[in-house]
């Protein structure tokens, strides 16, 4: 059977993204707004009519869409969600044995889709287009040139007369210009070139409502560009490619009365949020997190004992999910990415690194040295004395045989308050059901 799949998907592993694999986890792996609005009117009128296929046209979310970034409906392609539409561009335009720009580190889904359909990735530095070093000669060879902007996952933002020129430049020489303004509603929308795309060939630009509006399990996306390439892509869209679901909620939210301030809401919380967040990751030992311009940080953690792979599961143990940034070419196991939050769960995402990653606040525990040094601090009675809580942990397998009960979702038993105060309780009776109901308390 092997012999008549195609060898492209054949070749392919599927694209890693963050996202919380289970409840109880603070989610720092994916990069959404970090307020929300209120949906659910929109949710319950489209409920009405699931009993009836959707328009096709989607003529109202392309109505939104154009209104919302400026341009007419003619210059709008729907999608479920950014990636689709990646998808779309790709099978629509390219064709076997055709080279690709793709700026790195960058979002792994231009890679993906590109190769599927079966054409030859070339790779720069994402500093190139900021320092002009795309050739004329580069583009000419080449069928599409991918920027994200603001970039996944280092934050840059490039400014809109950089792109204007950039795009200047492909039009010139026949070359598609895919930019990715997936963040741009969370950084400087005033750098868009949504507009410009509408008017110039070989122009197209991705937008995306999952990030802007904190609605990832609502997949809805949208392309803009000039309205012979846009009619194109919706011929060879997929029929009925939105549900009525999201089409409502992306209709709602697109026209929505308050959406604007929301986003001006948004914004404002994000900065003041990133700039808290900059100052206090750059005092962990060993962590540089880099200057961003968008709702998320890459940290530099070569300085550390762990890996980004190691240091994903060390904070997971604490109830935090953390981007492990191995799978964005070329940062290798020496980053990771972190989302810009609420004050409350940037600051549980600092206590967590601060104990995982800082040697002083390891050492600095009053039970040290009951863990090796680099060790996360545990306490050596939950094995012995599980609470048995399904929620906080499991019975695993021992290598010398029989079974062993670990805490590995516990990240309570971990607070100093609540550490002493079982602590305690264990002390002071024989009873250990008294003792855990100090944990229950916490869920």
């Amino acid at each position: 059977m092997r012999n008549f799949v195609r060898k492209e998907a054949l070749a392919l592993e599927r694209c890693p993204h963050g996202g919380a694999t289970s409840n109880g986890v603070t989610d720092f792996s994916t990069n959404t707004n970090p307020l929300k609005l209120d949906v659910k009117d929109a949710l319950l009128s489209a409920y009405e009519r699931i009993d009836r296929y959707p328009d096709d046209q989607y003529t109202t979310l392309r109505e939104a869409a154009a209104n919302f970034v400026g341009v007419d409906a003619a210059n709008i392609v729907p999608g479920n969600g950014s990636t689709e539409i990646i998808r779309l561009f790709a099978e629509t335009i390219i064709e076997k044995g055709d080279q690709v720009i793709i700026p790195c580190p960058t979002f792994g889904e231009y890679e993906f889709q590109s190769r599927l359909f079966g054409a030859k990735p070339l790779f720069i530095e994402y500093e190139a287009i900021k320092n002009d070093q795309i050739t004329d000669g580069m583009l000419k060879e080449s069928k599409i040139l991918y920027v994200c902007n603001p970039n996944n996952p280092t934050g840059d933002l490039l400014l809109q007369e950089t792109l204007i020129e950039l795009a200047r430049r492909c039009s010139k020489n026949k070359t598609f210009l895919f930019v990715d303004e997936t963040f741009i509603e969370l950084s400087d929308p005033e750098q868009s070139i949504a507009d410009i795309a509408a008017k110039k060939d070989f122009v197209f630009v991705l937008r995306s409502l999952t990030k802007c509006f904190a609605i990832p399990g609502v997949r809805i996306g949208y392309g803009v560009g000039p309205a012979q390439l846009i009619e194109w892509l919706n011929r060879a869209r997929l029929s009925w490619n939105i549900n009525t679901f999201a089409d409502a909620i992306g209709t709602y939210l697109l026209q929505a009365p308050e959406t604007s301030k929301y986003l001006d809401r948004s914004r404002k919380l994000i900065k003041t949020e990133r700039e808290w967040l900059i100052n206090q990751l750059s005092d962990i030992t060993d962590i540089r997190p880099l200057q961003s311009k968008v709702n998320f940080i890459l940290l530099d953690i070569s300085g550390t004992d762990f890996s980004s792979g190691e240091l994903a599961q060390r904070m997971l143990y604490h109830g935090i999910l953390i981007r492990d940034c191995n799978s964005f070419k070329p940062l290798g196991r020496d980053y990771i990415r972190v989302a810009v939050r609420t004050r409350e769960e940037n600051e549980k995402l600092v206590t967590a690194l601060k104990r995982v990653i800082d040697p002083k606040a390891r050492e600095s525990c009053e039970h040290y040295p009951c863990h090796f040094k680099g060790q996360d601090c545990t306490f050596c009675f939950c094995p012995f004395y599980p609470c048995k809580d399904e929620r906080l942990g499991k019975y695993v397998e021992k290598t010398t045989g029989g079974t062993a009960w670990s805490c590995i979702n516990c990240n309570i038993i971990h607070e100093p308050d609540v550490a002493q105060e079982v602590l305690d309780s264990l002390l002071a009776c024989d009873d250990l059901s008294e003792a855990w109901k100090i944990i229950e308390r916490r869920l």
